[in-house]
């Protein structure tokens, strides 16, 4: 059972000055609770028509640059960020009646940045990210695993580099809302928008 309570207040005057170290304390408490992937996180991106798609991803990292995720760069999500650098995210955490809207611009990570995530991933997970023509079409189950074992008869302890179509994304957010559940849909919507600083408001639920 999580030992915070719902429908807790959500107040201007509690609220960091920064919305990442609000965030951070979100995603602490989120942890402590037990959450099953309190990492997980909607990725919405568009065409430059405004054709939306979206998933759900992982963050991988959080700090004063924005939010960090790793991916195929030939994925749909990726193509999507080279034609519009615009993308938003949402953590849900239900246990906690909270919810996390980011929308900001993104751009890709260093190489090295890349490169030092990728040598500590699961082995099988290197595996998969090598092997796997992600978003393209395939014609069934039996021929992404030969593309697997080829890449694992090639590599069988995992040495191999990152390859030059995966990497990570950062997200710089321009608006971060954080959510608070309460009773009789009377929710608190405290919303954070950039213009020379962060700036905070309340929207109503």
């Amino acid at each position: 059972m999580s030992p915070f309570r719902t429908s807790e207040q959500l107040n201007e005057a509690d609220m960091a000055a920064d919305p990442i170290a609000q965030f951070q304390s979100w995603m602490a408490d989120a942890v402590a609770a037990g959450l099953p992937r309190p990492d997980a996180m909607m990725l919405a991106t568009a065409t430059p028509e405004g054709r939306p798609s979206a998933r759900m991803v992982l963050l991988k990292g959080c700090d004063e640059r924005g939010f960090t995720f790793f991916t195929n760069y030939r994925s749909r999500k990726a193509r999507e960020l080279v034609e519009n650098a615009h993308a938003a995210l949402v953590f849900f955490w239900a246990e906690l009646e909270r919810q996390v809207r980011i929308e900001g611009t993104v751009g890709p990570v260093s190489a090295e940045e890349s490169d030092a995530y990728f040598r500590i991933r699961p082995l099988e997970s290197r595996w998969s990210a090598v092997a796997s023509p992600q978003s393209e079409t395939v014609r069934d189950r039996s021929q992404l695993e030969q593309l697997i074992k080829e890449v694992r008869d090639q590599y069988p302890a995992g040495d191999m580099p990152c390859p030059p179509y995966w990497g990570g994304y950062r997200v710089k957010p321009a608006v971060m809302e954080f959510w608070q559940g309460r009773p009789g849909r009377l929710h608190d919507r405290l919303c954070y928008l950039w213009s020379d600083g962060w700036r905070l408001s309340r929207l109503a639920p």
